[in-house]
């Protein structure tokens, strides 16, 4: 086993606490939440059953934590209730808190309202 390899493989999870593989060598039957989610799947509120780790330079590894498949649960369906909340909440994403109208677009957080209201000399040099 080679440098970066050996230090993210531990099976018996002697060393991390849980089953540790390196990046990409993860066994059959185990998947990240985003695997899940691909295949329709969540994890169903099924403990973390072991973890990829991937070695980078300089800094501490990355971590994805994964999951049994066979344990996971089909993901819930959306509910009319749940669209009315969601089209609510994109709706406050978009409304400036300024001029009270709908951007059309999400207000930038670095910004905390619509563009012509943050910049409202830019307008008059474009007309």
């Amino acid at each position: 086993m080679g440098g970066s390899f050996g230090k993210c493989y531990d099976p018996s999870g002697s060393q991390f606490g849980i089953p540790t593989y390196p990046w990409r060598y993860a066994p059959k039957g185990l998947a990240t939440r985003r695997q899940l989610r691909a295949r329709g799947l969540r994890p169903g509120g099924q403990p973390v059953a072991a973890q990829v780790l991937r070695p980078r330079y300089r800094r501490g590894p990355l971590t994805a934590y994964l999951y049994r498949v066979d344990r996971a649960k089909p993901v819930r369906p959306m509910t009319p209730a749940r669209w009315a909340a969601l089209a609510k909440a994109n709706l406050a994403r978009r409304t400036c808190p300024t001029c009270r109208t709908d951007a059309g677009y999400v207000i930038p957080t670095s910004l905390g309202m619509c563009v012509p209201c943050a910049y409202p000399d830019d307008e008059q040099r474009a007309a």
